[in-house]
């Protein structure tokens, strides 16, 4: 698999200190719909690692083949999709959700889509449902190491809406959507894992 393109090294990297954090949150027979699936290497780690776990993969369409294929050759049984979902297109796949994960993805997307993705968590999930936002992050508009700056440029460079999001901002628009902050786990490569729960009520 490490000669195939449809590979990250940094999801490689990363899968077992995310892992470490989930065990924290994710126990029992639930659903949980992953939003841009990419490679396929997080959903197919997890999986095996919670049994009772049902797994939703989505992603744009067009990324869907790669993910299909490898769903298939794995064969795991809580390992589901990929559903078509574009933010500010589809609404989420049907059916209840107890948890929404989503890697690498908010620094991708426009600020608008970022925006829209939040309200979308907010109608769809349901009071004590759990959102983990992994990636970069800034802190009060600064990046915390000089390679998440170095990436940030990067990134602008090959659009110009995507870029390092602001914690607090995630944090503002999460809350106006009725979510409230459970925890902010420093992961490594200057990375973090934002964790929300959806409350019983809006804030507004």
């Amino acid at each position: 698999m490490n000669s195939n393109e449809n590979h990250s090294q940094a999801a490689e990297n990363n899968k077992g200190p995310i892992l470490e954090v989930l065990k924290k949150y994710i126990h029992g027979e639930k659903r949980l719909l992953e939003i841009g699936t990419g490679t396929a290497q997080h959903a197919i780690y997890f999986t095996k690692h919670f049994g009772k776990l049902q797994w939703v993969t989505s992603d744009l369409a067009r990324n869907h083949l790669p993910i299909a294929t490898l769903l298939k050759k794995e064969k795991i049984q809580n390992l589901h999709g990929p559903e078509k979902l574009e933010i500010g297109v589809d609404d989420f796949p049907k059916g209840s959700f107890d948890f929404v994960f989503t890697a690498n993805t908010l620094h991708i997307m426009s600020w608008k889509e970022n925006k829209t993705l939040f309200k979308l968590l907010g109608k769809r999930l349901r009071e004590g449902s759990l959102v983990f936002f992994y990636g970069p992050f800034k802190y009060n508009g600064e990046f915390t190491s000089t390679s998440n700056s170095e990436f940030d440029a990067q990134l602008k460079e090959q659009n110009i809406s995507s870029g390092i999001r602001n914690f607090e901002d995630v944090k503002k628009n999460m809350i106006d959507y009725g979510f409230k902050l459970i925890n902010d786990h420093e992961m490594p490569a200057n990375n973090r894992l934002i964790v929300f729960a959806r409350e019983a009520f809006r804030k507004r």
